[in-house]
């Protein structure tokens, strides 16, 4: 997947594929994957610090989208209904929908399009470097999510964005 040989979707398929098997399921699917990792509350997944990220960026006037390569595909729209943190973002893109996956640059332009604003006023996170890459091409500036430090990660977001004095619960 991170050379491009398979698709983001194809890994997640192979991979619960394989781990049904170990578990005796013959077809397990990505949704039956997350569904049985995740548990019963979906806002339990998502981290504080991603929280105050998007509450700073909201109380600075700036919009706030999400451009998914597989979200309703893998988590299930009941899961995502249950998601407190969508209800605080503009926009999202799911590919579950487009049938357009990141990098493919028709992707960040539907994102663009929906949020209202021109690629050189918007930033990308993402935790592939070839999505981070893929909107760099149409113009973006974007930010490489490290998996292994989250708060790291969206200290430097809000740090780009200037947004670090409208975190609550942070020093300014």
């Amino acid at each position: 997947m991170t050379t491009g040989a398979i698709s983001e979707r194809d890994y997640w398929a192979r991979r619960a594929a394989e781990v049904g098997r170990m578990l005796g399921h013959e077809a397990w699917t990505p949704l039956d994957f997350f569904k049985a990792i995740r548990g019963d509350d979906p806002n339990r997944a998502v981290r504080d610090c991603a929280r105050r990220t998007i509450g700073a960026a909201r109380a600075a006037g700036l919009r706030v989208g999400i451009v998914s390569n597989e979200l309703e595909l893998f988590w299930g729209r009941s899961f995502m209904d249950r998601l407190e943190l969508l209800r605080e973002i503009d926009v999202l893109v799911d590919a579950t929908h487009t049938g357009v996956l990141k990098p493919d640059p028709r992707a960040y332009r539907a994102a663009l399009e929906a949020l209202g604003v021109p690629a050189a006023r918007a930033l990308f996170v993402d935790d592939q470097p070839r999505n981070v890459e893929g909107a760099r091409a149409v113009g973006m500036d974007a930010i490489f999510f490290e998996l292994a430090d989250p708060e790291g990660s969206f200290a430097r977001v809000r740090a780009r964005l200037g947004i670090d004095r409208f975190a609550p619960g942070e020093a300014s």
